[in-house]
């Protein structure tokens, strides 16, 4: 058994895989890492994931694209490791990240899940530790002035210095380290959930089955946010990104009032 599986589900954001397996590469140190990739209604050339020979690389391929949900669980079923890593394609993992992930999980054995400090291609940080999202949250994120993004300064923790580990409610899924024995109990993503907010749902779960869900800045990964359903607010991807969240909110049955995280 490996101490690392790290799946990269691969479909828009292809242009990005080569720099964040190349950075995965580098970052690997003394880890006894696994890369999985899943082809999701693509299919890539060689020369796009080459690596060096010491790192294990395994294609999973889709004809068609299964869903964010339903092709990352492809990976996590056939993952070895001692812990496992959801990984965006459009990300850069700097040095020492990983180990710190892997320390971390490895001294904090209540913790289910947990995620590193995602900053930019300059170095700003990215408010991705949060507390769950109601109805009203997600109708301010598509409000661009200063009001809305003030409103919702309690949700996205921008108070929070964000240089201490600390539990949240959720993080979001560009990375995730899960230990293993807290995703044989909770199981695999909500395969209903074709793109968002798988995510949010696996971290309420995590709560929900007595695991923890932390936010490790220590550990810093670049994350190149591709935002696909704000570039076009009417595209069919944001359709079924709204059809995804009205999901989730009716299986958690709230609107504004945020659901207990424990039983």
């Amino acid at each position: 058994m490996c101490d690392l599986s790290i799946v990269i589900l691969v479909w828009q954001d292809r242009a990005f895989l080569r720099a964040c397996l190349d950075s995965l590469a580098a970052a690997r140190q003394d880890l006894r890492v696994e890369i999985v990739l899943v082809e999701n209604g693509i299919t890539l050339q060689k020369a796009e994931y080459a690596l060096y020979d010491s790192v294990s690389i395994r294609i999973l391929h889709n004809e068609r694209n299964r869903g964010v949900a339903a092709a990352r669980n492809q990976g996590l079923k056939v993952a070895q490791g001692r812990y496992v890593m959801l990984l965006d394609a459009d990300t850069q993992v700097t040095q020492g990240a990983l180990t710190a992930l892997v320390q971390f999980m490895d001294a904090n054995q209540k913790v289910g899940l947990a995620a590193p400090r995602l900053q930019d291609m300059q170095g700003n940080l990215q408010f991705t530790c949060r507390k769950l999202p109601t109805v009203w949250s997600k109708m301010l994120r598509r409000i661009p002035t200063r009001w809305a993004q003030d409103a919702l300064a309690d949700e996205l923790l921008t108070g929070y210095d964000h240089r201490t580990p600390r539990a949240v409610d959720y993080v979001i899924g560009a990375c995730q380290i899960i230990r293993r024995e807290a995703m044989q109990q909770v199981g695999l993503l909500d395969e209903q959930f074709f793109y968002g907010p798988e995510d949010v749902d696996y971290c309420i779960r995590m709560w929900r089955g007595g695991w923890r869900v932390m936010y490790v800045p220590d550990a810093v990964v670049i994350h190149n946010e591709q935002r696909l359903t704000r570039r076009r607010a009417f595209s069919k991807l944001s359709v079924i990104h709204a059809e995804n969240l009205a999901r989730y909110f009716l299986k958690y049955r709230y609107v504004f009032k945020r659901p207990a995280l424990t039983p």
